[in-house]
C-alpha cells in the first residue's frame, strides 16, 4: 500500500511526538520527521527531495520562523506540498492569515483522532479540507467582510486561465499534466476561496480581476 508522507512542525517536543505517533497509526500515512520550528523545516527541504513530504502539519506560534511565515515560504517554493495548520489558535484573523498564505486546511489541537485522519485523506485526495466553521469564515471574508487580500498559487492561476477557455476539466488536466481528481481539487478550492458556485462565477472573477483577458 502506498503511504503518504507527513512532517509535523511544532515547538513542543512531547506534543509533536504524540501527533507523529497518531499519524503513524493511520494506515495510509507515514511520518518522515518532526521539526521544532519553520527554519528547521526549510533547512530539511534544502537537503534532499526525499525530505519533502506530501503534507505538513503546521503549528502557528513557533520561534525563529512561525507557521504563517513558513507556510508562505512553502507556497512560494514547493506548491505541491499541502500545509494543514494544527494549532491552539482559534482567532479568526490567524485562521484567515494561514488560509491566505496557502494552508489548505485548519484544525485545532483538540480535534478528534478520526477527524485528523479524515482531514489528511481529503487533503491528499482532493487538495483541501475545511471544517464548516472555517468555510463560513473564509466565505464571509471573501464576500467583503474581511480585509485580507486573496492570494493564489501559480497553478491555481493557470487553472483559472484554462477554465476561461472552452477546455473541459479533463482537457485542462491533460494540459497541466495533472490527474482529473487534482484538477477537481483546484476547482473546489477556488470555488470556496472566491465564494462562487460554478465555472461561470470563476470566469467572471478572473475577467473582473484581470487574471484572464478575453
Amino acid at each position: 500500500m502506498i503511504k503518504y508522507s507527513v512532517v509535523v512542525v511544532d515547538d513542543h517536543t512531547l506534543l509533536s511526538q504524540a501527533i507523529a505517533a497518531m499519524v503513524e497509526s493511520f494506515s495510509k500515512f507515514k511520518v518522515l520527521y518532526t521539526c521544532k520550528n519553520g527554519q528547521e523545516l526549510v533547512d530539511k527541504f534544502s537537503i534532499s527531495p526525499k525530505h519533502i513530504p506530501d503534507v505538513v502539519l503546521m503549528d502557528i506560534n513557533m520561534p525563529i520562523l512561525n507557521g504563517i511565515e513558513t507556510t508562505e515560504w512553502i507556497t512560494n517554493n514547493h506548491e505541491n506540498v499541502n500545509v494543514m495548520a494544527l494549532s491552539v489558535e482559534d482567532e479568526d484573523a490567524t485562521i484567515l492569515k494561514m488560509l491566505k498564505v496557502g494552508a489548505v486546511g485548519y484544525l485545532l489541537k483538540d480535534t478528534e483522532k478520526s477527524v485528523l485522519e479524515k482531514a489528511l485523506l481529503e487533503i491528499v485526495e482532493n487538495g483541501f479540507y475545511h471544517t464548516k466553521t472555517v468555510t463560513n469564515l473564509l466565505m464571509k471574508s471573501l464576500s467583503g467582510n474581511g480585509n485580507e487580500e486573496i492570494t493564489f498559487k501559480e497553478r491555481e492561476i493557470t487553472f483559472m486561465k484554462h477554465a476561461c477557455s472552452e477546455l473541459t476539466y479533463k482537457e485542462i488536466a491533460d494540459k497541466m499534466c495533472l490527474s482529473p481528481k487534482t484538477i477537481d481539487g483546484y476547482r473546489d478550492v477556488l470555488f470556496t476561496k472566491l465564494n462562487v458556485k460554478n465555472r461561470v462565477g470563476l470566469v467572471m472573477y478572473a475577467i473582473k480581476n484581470k487574471i484572464y483577458t478575453p
